[in-house]
């Protein structure tokens, strides 16, 4: 029996889901956080609401309470759990290094362990998280039918009001998404090489995800190019899967470490120095692989193999590439006119991965553009993977808040570094900021088109 099983108490509720919680709790991790409160001010949720219950610092006194037999994993308290964005803004923050991120993964599968769902909820997770994401042809084939119903259905449901059915928030995020598409980046390129310009630096792996390669086709196409003109040779191995990051902040941890197991197999056999993420939600999962799979002897090894070479497009190019040329386009800058950009950081991408000054040199590095840097940058968009579809009152006051910010840079493009946030951040423009002025577009596309030839 280790420290940790001696010092956690024995649990006398009959409670199912608080003997589970009680046992799957990190109790090291619930007795670190000290209480100081200085997760508080880095909060989204607290900040908007003031109540403590919805701080981090509250959060785990509520898992240390059921841990404890203090009190019973109620509705309110799996509520409170659904109500965290999982921004990790706390974890940084923490003078005690706080896993605030993987307690809150710890609570959120267990309490799905025991969930008792609706027989239409039971279908729908098992459609997305069993049957869709796990298979990239499948995910072709929802982006072929989603492109048809961009291309022929979506002027008719409009006419006739079929969308008026849907609640505001499902009908205005129909509104801005991108066109889809039912081929990825390997086909669209026709190879799943493409060579370095000039003398190759290091062969990376380029993570092409799931929804980036559905959705965000063109992105994945100019990471790969913006990835050669910095003197990299990039392989997209063929065999890779969804990361699992949905899978894993919805309670579903199996499912997300068989798909890190498949992904870790498929770039171990493609023998690369670096594993590349232009996803800031992707590349937090995938860093934290070895961590899923600490318990996995025959996982163990390979796992931190994995997480120790996944990195940012960004950081990539900064750290260990040849910094292309970049200029604004001779239509966007003159003597009386200057471009304006500013940016909006991925919460995973700089509270999990730790990087936001490589994304951050890189714009200020482009040719007559200014870089304006947003009030509270730093702070949640209120995307947070699904959250804005699941919690959209948080979310929705989230997001005004930071379009206040976002407006008054008067920036001409919002650059982003992850697919949630960009649609985030495209809703914010419509809804709340200047659409005839400002558009929001990932990091990458904005670079490669100002790549000077």
């Amino acid at each position: 029996m280790n420290a940790t099983e001696l010092k956690r108490p024995a649990l006398k509720s009959q409670n199912p889901l608080a003997q589970h919680l009680n046992l799957q709790l990190d109790y090291d991790q619930l007795t670190n956080c000290m209480r100081c409160g200085f997760c508080l001010p880095a909060c989204p949720t607290f900040r908007e609401t003031g109540v403590e219950a919805e701080s981090p610092r509250g959060r785990i006194a509520l898992m240390k309470a059921v841990a404890d037999g203090l009190m019973e994993p109620d509705k309110a308290f799996q509520e409170q759990m659904d109500h965290c964005l999982g921004c990790r803004a706390c974890e940084p923050a923490c003078p005690a290094d706080v896993k605030y991120g993987q307690l809150l993964e710890q609570a959120r599968d267990t309490i799905e362990d025991h969930a008792d769902h609706k027989g239409w909820v039971k279908l729908l997770r098992s459609i997305a998280f069993k049957q869709l994401f796990p298979y990239q042809k499948r995910m072709r084939m929802l982006g072929f039918s989603l492109k048809m119903y961009q291309k022929g259905l979506r002027g008719i449901t409009h006419s006739i009001g079929i969308m008026k059915l849907f609640p505001k928030h499902m009908q205005a995020m129909e509104k801005i998404l991108p066109d889809a598409s039912s081929k990825g980046v390997i086909e669209r390129m026709g190879t799943d090489f493409y060579p370095a310009k000039g003398t190759p630096i290091a062969r990376v792996g380029m993570f092409r995800g799931c929804i980036m390669d559905m959705l965000f086709t063109e992105t994945n196409v100019n990471t790969v190019k913006l990835l050669s003109e910095a003197g990299f040779d990039v392989v997209i191995p063929k065999s890779q899967n969804c990361c699992g990051a949905l899978h894993a902040h919805s309670g579903e941890m199996d499912l997300a470490e068989g798909l890190a197991q498949k992904n870790i197999r498929a770039f171990r056999e493609a023998n690369v120095d670096y594993i590349i993420s232009n996803a800031g939600g992707c590349g937090a999962a995938l860093i934290e692989y070895d961590h899923w799979l600490h318990d996995d002897s025959q996982w163990q090894e390979d796992a931190k193999w994995f997480a120790s070479r996944v990195i940012d497009i960004s950081q990539v190019i900064v750290e260990h590439g040849r910094i292309p040329q970049f200029a604004a386009l001779p239509a966007e800058s003159s003597k009386d006119h200057t471009l304006k950009i500013t940016y909006q950081d991925s919460c995973h991408l700089r509270n999990v991965m730790r990087s936001s000054q490589a994304p951050r040199r890189l714009m200020q590095s482009v040719d007559n553009v200014q870089f304006v840097e947003a009030k509270e940058s730093d702070r949640c968009c209120g995307s947070a993977g699904i959250y804005n579809v699941t919690q959209p009152k948080m979310a929705g006051d989230i997001l005004a808040h930071k379009m206040e910010h976002v407006n008054k840079t008067e920036a001409h493009y919002l650059l982003t570094s992850n697919p949630g946030c960009l649609l985030q951040m495209k809703l914010g423009v419509e809804e709340h900021g200047k659409k005839d002025q400002m558009k929001a577009m990932h990091i990458v596309d904005f670079l490669y088109e100002r790549t000077k030839a």
